[in-house]
């Protein structure tokens, strides 16, 4: 059975994007996987929030370059861990094309009554 990772993320703009992502079938613990996400999604507008300049495709390039020593941390062959990584990211990719955005709510200003 295919087991799927609702995902609701905001962007510094306040609008959000909610995904659902197709897991992996040795996925073990869809909980932490969520709490990786979402902790790695803080630790990143946090640091981008920080600094003025950094553009999305730095921060695409440090993302890529994180998964990359990843995949050389486990010791495994990497004729086994560097075809996981690249289905991973495709499987992730192809989930977010069909994620929904939300612009941002902006509340309206109470009515007052004269």
């Amino acid at each position: 059975m295919n087991r799927h990772l609702p995902y609701r993320a905001t962007t510094a703009t306040g609008e959000t994007i909610d995904v659902t992502f197709d897991l992996h079938a040795e996925t073990r613990n869809e909980t932490d996987v969520s709490a990786l996400l979402t902790a790695l999604l803080v630790t990143v507008d946090a640091r981008v929030a920080d600094r003025e300049g950094v553009s999305n495709g730095d921060v695409l390039q440090a993302l890529a370059m994180a998964m990359a020593l990843r995949v050389a941390m486990i010791p495994a062959p990497r004729t086994v861990t560097e075809p996981l990584a690249r289905d991973l990211l495709d499987s992730a990719l192809s989930s977010a094309s069909f994620a929904q955005r939300m612009p941002a709510v902006v509340a309206q200003p109470a009515a007052t009554q004269s």
